[in-house]
């Protein structure tokens, strides 16, 4: 099979409900969204209007985390989510047929909220990681129905489980970013705590599709191998160009397909048919 039917295959598992998409923060960028689409975008951004010492240049991590400690969070919150306060001149094509198969879960690991709005009137609910700055309960995540109501958890009748784990960068909303934000998330995510039981009922006998992932970072590796812990074998991944070294051990230890497209040609395999 050439990489073009590897894909395609890969997109008709995801639109059966056999597989799972699992968002990076480059689908974003098929929006035509003024809004940051990397890590190192935003970590740039926040650079511009708050000069963070040189050792955590270009580490978004480690950029919000200086922010957090010396402006408080209140100013990283509103620097992050002004950044996302932008619409997107077009529509995002994974966005819109994800929303029109309507898989049992999508995984989306970047800030904005388009997946959302392509959701919108259809049936789906949503769970997102919190930060836990100023929050006194135990907890790694709240659960939303359509309406956008909050809910105890996660409920088994969702057509769609979206589930955001590292939150989202809008107003009324959380968002994982800082190092402080990840650490007792990282403590517990080898045991699973921080994964809504649904997730993982959800993920059982289901391998993944990584679409718009780069996974030179250690905690992203961390996020997905837990997230995939105990799924399907067999997992895919879209990574155009070169591989770093740790990206190249990362899809081994995963076991894991590397188709070596552009995120383009996932918008052009969308052939798959409504319903």
């Amino acid at each position: 099979m050439t990489p073009h039917d590897q894909l395609e295959q890969a997109m008709n598992e995801v639109a059966s409900g056999r597989r799972i998409a699992y968002l990076g923060p480059e689908v974003a960028a098929l929006s035509d969204t003024a809004a940051p689409t990397t890590p190192q975008a935003l970590s740039a951004l926040l650079e511009r209007q708050v000069r963070a010492p040189r050792r955590a240049a270009g580490n978004l991590w480690a950029v919000a985390q200086y922010i957090e400690s010396r402006k408080f969070r209140a100013t990283l919150n509103k620097l992050v989510e002004d950044a996302f306060d932008t619409p997107a001149a077009g529509s995002n094509p994974v966005h819109d047929w994800l929303a029109r198969v309507g898989p049992p879960m999508i995984v989306d690991t970047w800030y904005d909220d388009g997946l959302l709005r392509a959701f919108a009137g259809k049936p789906h609910g949503l769970v997102q990681g919190v930060s836990r700055n100023g929050e006194w309960i135990d907890i790694f995540t709240r659960a939303y129905d359509a309406d956008g109501n909050q809910v105890p958890e996660a409920s088994p009748e969702w057509e769609t489980l979206i589930y955001k784990p590292h939150g989202m960068a809008r107003k009324g909303s959380s968002f994982l970013m800082s190092d402080s934000d990840y650490v007792e998330v990282l403590t517990e995510i080898d045991i699973q705590r921080p994964i809504p039981e649904d997730v993982t009922r959800r993920r059982t006998g289901r391998p993944f599709l990584f679409l718009g992932c780069r996974f030179d970072d250690q905690m992203l590796r961390t996020f997905a191998r837990q997230i995939a812990k105990r799924s399907a074998p067999g997992h895919v991944m879209v990574i155009h160009g070169p591989l770093t070294r740790m990206e190249e051990k990362f899809v081994k230890e995963m076991n894991a397909l590397h188709i070596d497209l552009p995120l383009e040609a996932v918008a052009e395999a969308l052939t798959v048919p409504e319903g």
